[in-house]
């Protein structure tokens, strides 16, 4: 991602993707997760892309399972408190762990001519993953926050238990180099503010 300084216009800003940061998430049936401080991190990056007016897109997951926290109806569906979208904020809902599938995302992005991406949210090897590989083929210029990322514990192929940690490093490590830069909240920002050679 080429250096934006901070006096930017909103049209040179990357856009901003929060995915999924909904409140089934907390759900302890989850099981073990990685990154706790994600959440305070992805907090601070919004307050800092609307202080700039820089684009922000929310990301929500409605399951077509009934049994699902994030069936229609249910509480887990909503928003964080901590990320509602304000009203100058584009929300796209998906049915899928890939942002851009049966929606209009892609068209919203390109209408607006941005080409650069910053994801973050969960899960880590899920829709972050999934969305991240999509926005690389499609040609944006895509950086996945490795510290405002998480996921959960789960079974590897062979039924080993895998921590969140690996599960998480793993997908990092699929996206690297090869759909997306993998930075942390630090890297970006300096990178975003760094002063052109």
């Amino acid at each position: 991602m080429p250096p934006i300084p901070d006096s930017a216009s909103r049209h040179d800003a990357p856009a901003l993707l929060i995915i999924d940061l909904q409140q089934g998430m907390r759900e302890p049936q989850l099981g073990p997760r990685n990154n706790p401080e994600a959440e305070t991190r992805v907090a601070a990056l919004l307050s800092h892309w609307r202080a700039h007016g820089w684009p922000v897109v929310h990301i929500r997951h409605i399951s077509r399972s009934p049994t699902s926290v994030f069936a229609p109806g249910q509480a887990g569906v909503l928003f964080q408190p901590a990320f509602e979208p304000q009203a100058n904020e584009q929300v796209f809902e998906k049915n899928v762990p890939d942002a851009f599938t049966h929606s209009s995302l892609e068209r919203w992005l390109r209408v607006r001519g941005i080409e650069h991406l910053v994801i973050v949210g969960v899960s880590s090897e899920n829709s972050v993953e999934s969305t991240a590989r999509s926005a690389g083929n499609l040609g944006f210029h895509t950086v996945v926050l490795n510290d405002a990322c998480f996921t959960f514990a789960k079974s590897d192929f062979d039924g080993r238990p895998r921590s969140a940690e690996e599960v998480h490093a793993m997908a990092m490590a699929n996206l690297q180099g090869e759909y997306a830069t993998v930075l942390n909240c630090t890297e970006l920002l300096t990178s975003l503010f760094a002063e052109p050679s």
